[in-house]
């Protein structure tokens, strides 16, 4: 009995962390482009991901899959991709941290 209410509860706790992952990941289709180069709009090379949200342009700074090494695809021009990954927010601009490209 106890093997049984031990592993019924350990598997209460995967699913649970399982959920609460899944529910973080959001996709996202917009235009990544460099915030220096393409949209002057910064002093160095930054990626950015451009979605329109309500009418709006809305600016992400890109942190994860599509950083530093990921640049050369997007400098001096820009690319319409779909991402996956966490938005957070830090310094009051909105973050997406990506762990997949499309």
């Amino acid at each position: 009995m106890k093997k049984l209410i031990t592993a019924t509860l350990f598997g209460a706790v995967l699913a649970f962390t399982a959920l609460n992952a899944s529910a973080k990941d959001t996709t996202i289709k917009g235009t990544a482009t460099c915030a220096k180069c393409d949209l002057g709009t910064a002093s160095k090379c930054t990626n950015v991901l451009q979605v329109k949200e309500d009418g709006k342009t809305v600016t992400y700074l890109l942190a994860g899959k599509a950083g530093k090494p990921w640049h050369k695809n997007v400098c001096k021009g820009s690319k319409k991709v779909e991402m996956t990954g966490e938005v957070s927010e830090k310094d009051g601009e909105k973050v997406f941290t990506v762990s997949e490209i499309k």
